[in-house]
């Protein structure tokens, strides 16, 4: 390797540990996140004795490696493992996006700088830093892809279909959604099969080798899918229901009217992947579709990687939850796209524009977040020194941890639950709570921003009078932390802002502390 390669490769990994390590406690030991909470307490519950999580949302996967390899089980070292999981994945996959980007382009060149673009997607950097299963479904996602290609190139190596079969394994036992991943396998096996039909028997019984070994190994790593399968055909059936919109929960109300496909391209891809990617990535898809209308030439690896993704994209597009994080495993699709554009530029000065555009949302996105408190401890502090002992306080349920998350102050806190505002007899409580309060607190857009239609008329007429000072409170601080250059993060999707960086607002009935 010559010394440019290697500086090259320390500088990409340099970044990379930077990116998904520093900080990976930055919620001050608290549980801001409720699936990452729900993963702790599973893996909290484990006993040598005892192996079943009792929990089935998620696979045993993700839990029984945070247990193995914990010294001690408590809230906190348990929190920290399973974040540096999730960045040890986070990291993991970099390197292979560089390999799929290399083999796409055939370029070095372009590989590295791909591999750039994904350690500064904010979506990648923020997921690095949850406890949760995003960062392996990512990971395995990216490992198939690539095996896919290496299976074209070479359909003798069974070898390969075996690493795709665990590598699958791996992934539904950390996620049952996972099995979509081996997509890019069978499309290499479809590829294959039409340069030559003659040997489909013989591509039959070779693809029966990836499929028998995912089987094998998603019941190896998540045995209690299979020990404890009425609990878990059950939590399934929950899950199900949250996400098509048949089982009402609250926290799915900001989907209500969202528009299948539209809503992501709205509320989340401009977000996670930056602005400039976004821009850059449709330009990027439009000179592929004019390469292939002028060329009638298509590249094989992009067909694989566009058609798995699209495939993914199409069936969790449509779901009624539409989460952030069920876009995560595609989230490399824009900078892979944007590089089609890029790809055009002859000019070096124009190169380095490109570059640096692309990656200024990540880094702001890295500052922002990591580099300072949580919001929620500095609103903490600042209440703590500024609001008066015994000063009753409205607030609103519902929350993972509530603000202030250390009251020292003797605060009288109600937690209004705004949810079952419009659904019962509550107004007349609220009400006396506005009038009996000191303060209101806002600790986030959950509820203003997603109660907002005309399904919710009591909400509505309550933010509308606290926002415009018809109650008699004004707001005198407001914490956040903009962490998405030209867009305001309370627009997007809400859990890009709620779990880590959530804007909170505090009013005052008293107005000489505006």
């Amino acid at each position: 390797m010559s010394s440019k390669k290697k500086f090259v490769f320390l500088f990409i990994f340099s970044l990379s540990i930077l990116t998904r390590f520093l900080n990976l406690n930055w919620s001050s030991n608290f549980g801001f996140h409720p699936d990452e909470n729900n993963m702790v307490n599973a893996v909290l519950s484990l006993n040598k004795n005892n192996l079943s999580p009792n929990f089935f949302a998620y696979g045993q996967f993700p839990l029984y490696l945070t247990y193995f390899t914990t010294p001690k089980h408590d809230f906190v070292t348990t929190q920290l493992a399973l974040r540096f999981w999730s960045a040890f994945f986070s990291v993991l996959s970099i390197p292979i996006f560089y390999l799929i980007g290399k083999k796409i382009f055939k370029s070095q060149k372009i590989g590295n700088i791909f591999s750039l673009l994904i350690i500064f997607t904010p979506g990648l950097i923020q997921l690095s830093h949850f406890g949760t299963t995003e960062s392996i479904l990512i990971f395995v996602f990216a490992i198939n892809i690539y095996l896919s290609f290496l299976f074209y190139d070479n359909p003798k190596n069974l070898k390969l279909l075996f690493f795709s079969g665990l590598v699958s394994g791996v992934g539904i036992a950390a996620k049952i959604s996972a099995a979509i991943f081996i997509a890019p396998i069978c499309f290499s096996f479809l590829f294959i099969f039409l340069k030559n039909p003659k040997k489909i028997l013989n591509l039959i019984l070779k693809l029966l080798i990836p499929f028998t070994i995912t089987l094998f190994f998603s019941v190896l790593f998540a045995p209690y899918n299979l020990i404890d399968s009425s609990q878990f055909l059950s939590s399934m059936k929950y899950e199900i229901g949250v996400a098509n919109g048949s089982i009402p929960v609250f926290y799915t109300r900001q989907f209500i009217g969202s528009l299948p496909y539209i809503f992501q391209f709205q509320k989340i891809f401009p977000y996670t992947n930056g602005i400039f990617i976004f821009i850059f990535s449709i330009l990027g898809f439009c000179f592929i579709l004019k390469s292939w209308i002028k060329n009638h030439k298509s590249n094989i690896y992009l067909i694989i990687t566009l058609f798995s993704s699209l495939i993914y994209f199409l069936y969790q597009g449509q779901l009624f939850a539409k989460w952030t994080r069920f876009m995560s495993p595609i989230f490399f699709i824009g900078p892979l796209l944007s590089l089609f554009l890029f790809k055009e530029l002859k000019n070096k000065f124009f190169e380095f524009i490109f570059i640096i555009l692309a990656i200024i949302p990540g880094i702001y996105f890295f500052i922002s977040i990591y580099f300072s408190p949580d919001i929620r401890i500095q609103a903490t502090n600042w209440i703590n020194q500024n609001i008066q002992n015994q000063s009753q306080i409205l607030s609103e349920g519902g929350n993972v941890v509530d603000i202030p998350v250390n009251n020292i102050n003797n605060l009288h806190i109600n937690n209004f639950d705004f949810y079952e505002l419009d659904n019962n007899q509550t107004n007349n409580k609220l009400m006396k709570l506005i009038n009996e309060s000191d303060y209101i607190f806002i600790p986030s857009r959950r509820i203003f921003k997603n109660q907002n239609n005309l399904s919710f008329p009591l909400s509505q007429n309550y933010y509308s009078k606290l926002f415009s000072g018809k109650y008699g409170f004004y707001q005198i601080k407001k914490f956040s932390k903009s962490n998405s250059i030209f867009l305001n993060a309370e627009n997007a999707e809400e859990t890009w802002s709620v779990f880590d960086n959530p804007t909170i607002r505090i009013f005052s009935k008293n107005e000489d502390n505006i």
